[in-house]
């Protein structure tokens, strides 16, 4: 990990003074950080500290009470769209439909992204692949284990293409070997150019995953740094 170079990546990230209440609590009091692109950038804390609103925030699934945030090039504020067209989202809870097999749910989202028939089969077809699912293609996803489904969530998200993901807890009720499997699916992705938000509670994830981290506690950045520096 090279802090130095990472430097002098353009952001994919950019956020200065972001805030957002429910009400009379303050959930995020204003937040800055700022993620290279090609990097690995953990969010860590524990639970409602507020990074799943984070999350929400920089995906465009929630509006921001104020701030300066700029995501994938473009401001969240004024140019939403264009936001969307370049990031994934895998949330905590899969998105992942039950009642469809592995490879229907990926032609489900090839047809969102208008991949087209033949295009969308040789999307589908090489994310089974790239995520180990091949064999269970044409089982329902409700015969799918954790760490199957959190694999077909990833491969999901990954149907359009982003240039940015957002992975919120992705291996949070994951057994060993599933998790260890995740975090080499999430260093390959990286390697390939892909920038990478995760939140996690773990600090041995963020430690093994992320170039940055920055610790999130009662809404506020409490510390933040590369692994070697926290």
């Amino acid at each position: 990990m090279n802090s130095s170079a990472d430097a002098r990546r353009p952001a994919a990230i950019a956020v200065t003074g972001l805030t957002k209440s429910f009400g009379d609590k303050v959930v995020l009091d204003r937040i800055g950080l700022t993620v290279p692109e090609g990097t690995i950038f953990a969010l860590l804390g524990p639970n409602g500290a507020g990074k799943t609103t984070a999350v929400q925030i920089l995906s465009t699934l929630l509006p921001a009470d104020g701030g300066d945030i700029r995501v994938a090039g473009h401001d969240l504020a004024a140019e939403p769209e264009a936001v969307r067209a370049a990031i994934g989202v895998t949330g905590q809870f899969s998105a992942v439909d039950n009642l469809l097999t592995g490879e229907e749910n990926l032609r489900l989202m090839t047809d969102l992204h208008h991949l087209g028939r033949a295009r969308g089969r040789q999307r589908a077809a090489a994310l089974l692949r790239q995520f180990g699912l091949e064999d269970a293609a044409g089982k329902s996803a409700a015969t799918y284990s954790g760490g199957m489904r959190r694999r077909l969530d990833l491969a999901m998200t990954l149907t359009g293409d982003p240039e940015l993901i957002f992975l919120d807890e992705p291996t949070t009720g994951l057994d060993p070997r599933s998790r260890r499997t995740m975090w080499e699916i999430i260093r390959t992705l990286a390697a390939g150019g892909v920038t990478i938000f995760l939140t996690t509670q773990y600090l041995d994830e963020a430690d093994q995953l992320a170039d940055r981290i920055a610790v999130l506690d009662r809404g506020r950045i409490v510390a933040a740094g590369t692994p070697d520096e926290l």
